[in-house]
């Protein structure tokens, strides 16, 4: 588990143990809106020598006041798209090399959001990705989580080029009630108050993240995007393969260490 607070993430595996005390579990620190924490985590796993299967990019945080990451960038894009990214790139080739020494299909997923609507009319803003004069808080999560979908599509279209036997998919896990709209005191409010109501608990909104990862009828499918363990249809944008590979180039670009 790449979690950003260990001792919290110390706490989860001892839950996890009383359940089910064959599991094996490593906790390792990882704070995705940090490049230099990303790199940490990559050389770490690297060096442990483990194989990599499967990788679950989850981390995610929702409309907070303007921010700009330890690296310079917004801090909902350099949270839930660019260390996400760099992560993948990093961790990739222990992938191949899973895939191809055990003959198994790796899996990528990545949790996105319908909140991807909620982009810029042009997509993504890429000479504005810091402006904090434009900066609207739930815009700025829509292209976060749009750039999600892209990076998936342009990365799925990659490892199908190459013969990979690893799939990259995205999804939406649903409205769920967890602390993520803590930025928004109201609406946060509301959903503590209804969530039990209308919202998924977490387990429900986990269903369809642990569906990609791990259902046999999954199997060979890549590039898609599903929610509620379904294939589902996102916006024309999410769609676009041009605009999927300048932003795959523009991420190279803030994530190259020159």
């Amino acid at each position: 588990m790449a979690v950003r607070n260990v001792d919290a993430g110390r706490r989860v595996k001892e839950a996890i143990l009383k359940e089910l005390p064959s599991a094996k579990i490593d906790v390792m620190e990882l704070d995705l809106s940090s490049m230099a924490s990303v790199r940490k985590f990559a050389s770490d796993y690297q060096s442990s020598a483990l194989p990599l299967n499967l990788l679950i990019n989850n981390a995610g945080i929702m409309a907070c006041p303007f921010t700009l990451s330890p690296d310079n960038i917004e801090l909902q894009f350099a949270t839930n798209h660019i260390g996400h990214f760099l992560l993948t790139n990093l961790l990739l080739e222990t992938m191949k090399k899973t895939s191809r020494e055990s003959n198994t299909e790796g899996r990528i997923v990545n949790v996105s959001s319908e909140g991807h609507h909620f982009a810029h009319q042009e997509g993504i803003r890429f000479d504005k990705i810091n402006s904090e004069s434009e900066y609207k808080t739930m815009e700025a999560y829509g292209q976060s989580k749009l750039a999600t979908i892209l990076y998936v599509n342009e990365l799925a279209r990659r490892l199908k080029a190459e013969g990979m036997q690893i799939t990259a998919n995205s999804l939406h896990p649903g409205a769920i009630a967890t602390n993520l709209l803590r930025h928004h005191s109201i609406l946060n409010a509301l959903g503590s108050f209804f969530g039990k109501l209308f919202l998924k608990n977490v387990q429900q909104g986990a269903a369809t993240t642990c569906y990609v990862a791990l259902h046999p009828q999954v199997k060979g499918v890549t590039g898609e995007y599903f929610s509620d363990c379904n294939k589902a249809e996102p916006s024309s944008l999410a769609q676009d393969a041009e605009l999927g590979k300048k932003l795959w180039d523009f991420s190279i670009s803030l994530t190259d260490p020159k």
